[in-house]
């Protein structure tokens, strides 16, 4: 254990939804909701004015609109996160070489490898501030909050305590202090269940679980989540800062406005996304043995089937065989409104296909083709007009497409509407990876 509060942790606040006011003037200070736009979509991530209406990250759109109804509802444009992010842990980077990224928008910072003269809390928070003040600088205005405490849990604890644009040092020895009056589901890992299973227990908060023996702990929730809860409530924990997180799998999935009924179009669906899958392992050099696909059916439920292959391999056509075979083995007659293909078991070299193909095997079928479809105009989108220039897309149907044009540069900008094939409006370039 840590004498030092030497561990830091970075959140970007609200980060797709700042992104997005960032790129949009007309949006700043303004209630922002980025994820799925359609009736079955989820809430990524929600900007502070939208949640001070109740809106939260995994709720459903349907419920976001009559929380927050004159919300701007955007898709998300993830080369612009990626950019920002990449943005960012180059600052982190080059502040300490033990740099732990956990998503796009935050990280781990290990200080005692930051060459600061002492590690004593006053120093810490000198380091931190600087460091909020770099990243705003980088990524033109967007804020942080850091936590910095002696362990990754007290450190992620400490980043949620004085949200937006915040930071917290929690000092050595005051760690129990801070957490036992906390829920229990500050604790990662502590889902609805486990924490619907404690409370049955009469155990709500951290100090409830300290009360508790290991044992006791064990035997409510097994040996692996029993040992590691009973040591988190002590603030115990000793995890290192890890520069080079490995990468577990590789997926991709898609949720349908309307339930796929027809068997030929769900494999043709899952042979697109395994061809995805199947470019991102070569991309980064990668493949892997274990293909598994996630179908969520009409009622909700969720079911996930697996196959191991004898080598791995990095073939979209190898993957979207498996994957079509997995799903010859589930009932969809019911109807599906989630599809994906994963993935695991990675490794950095590929054994030849030995079955010889290089090309999914997949009926002639008409798949959606976002090129000839008026939903490829989704709201958020960045667009250019042959004459009016840079602008996204306010909103479209019915033919028809609303473009404000206005950029991060640029003050609010005007609105115009064009006919969805006009040939002057169409996407804006981005990088071929996204």
């Amino acid at each position: 254990m840590r004498s030092t509060a030497s561990v830091l942790h970075l959140d970007l606040d609200a980060f797709f939804a700042a992104v997005e006011q960032r790129d949009k003037p007309s949006l700043r200070g303004k209630p922002v909701i980025v994820g799925g736009v359609g009736g079955r979509g989820v809430v990524a991530t929600a900007s502070y004015e939208a949640r001070t209406y109740g809106v939260r990250s995994a709720m459903s759109t349907r419920e976001a609109r009559a929380r927050c109804p004159h919300a701007a509802f955007l898709t998300g444009r993830f080369h612009a996160y990626r950019e920002t992010s990449s943005q960012v842990m180059a600052v982190l980077r080059a502040a300490s070489p033990l740099v732990e990224p956990l998503s796009l928008d935050e990280a781990f910072v290990d200080l005692a490898e930051a060459g600061l003269p002492d590690l004593d809390v006053a120093t810490v928070v000198a380091f931190g501030e600087q460091l909020r003040a770099r990243v705003a600088e980088v990524t033109g205005g967007l804020t942080g909050t850091v936590g910095i405490g002696s362990s990754k849990f007290i450190a992620k604890v400490a980043s949620e305590l004085d949200k937006p644009d915040g930071l917290t040092v929690v000092p050595p020895g005051t760690e129990s202090e801070l957490l036992r009056p906390m829920q229990v589901t500050v604790i990662p890992g502590v889902g609805p269940a486990t924490a619907e299973r404690l409370r049955r227990a009469g155990i709500r908060t951290i100090a409830d679980l300290e009360s508790v023996s290991e044992d006791e702990i064990v035997r409510l929730l097994g040996k692996a989540q029993g040992h590691g809860l009973f040591r988190l409530a002590r603030a115990e924990d000793d995890r290192p800062v890890v520069a080079d997180r490995e990468t577990k799998s590789v997926s991709s999935e898609g949720t349908y406005d309307t339930d796929l009924t027809d068997r030929r179009l769900m494999a043709g669906l899952l042979a697109r996304q395994a061809t995805h899958v199947g470019e991102r392992l070569k991309k980064h050099g990668l493949s892997g043995r274990t293909v598994s696909i996630k179908v969520r059916l009409h009622d909700f439920t969720t079911l996930s089937r697996s196959s191991t292959l004898a080598s791995p391999t990095d073939s979209g056509a190898t993957i979207a065989r498996v994957a079509r075979a997995l799903l010859d083995d589930l009932d969809t007659s019911g109807g599906v409104r989630l599809l994906g293909v994963g993935v695991s078991g990675l490794a950095d070299w590929i054994q030849e296909d030995l079955f010889g193909e290089s090309e999914p095997d997949v009926p002639e079928i008409a798949l959606p083709s976002p090129e000839a479809s008026q939903r490829a105009y989704v709201p958020g989108m960045d667009v250019v007009h042959d004459e009016m220039g840079p602008g996204w897309v306010w909103g479209s149907g019915k033919g028809v497409v609303t473009v404000r044009f206005e950029t991060a540069e640029t003050p609010p900008g005007p609105v115009r509407s064009y006919a969805v094939d006009d040939p002057a409006l169409g996407p804006a370039p981005r990088p071929l990876e996204d």
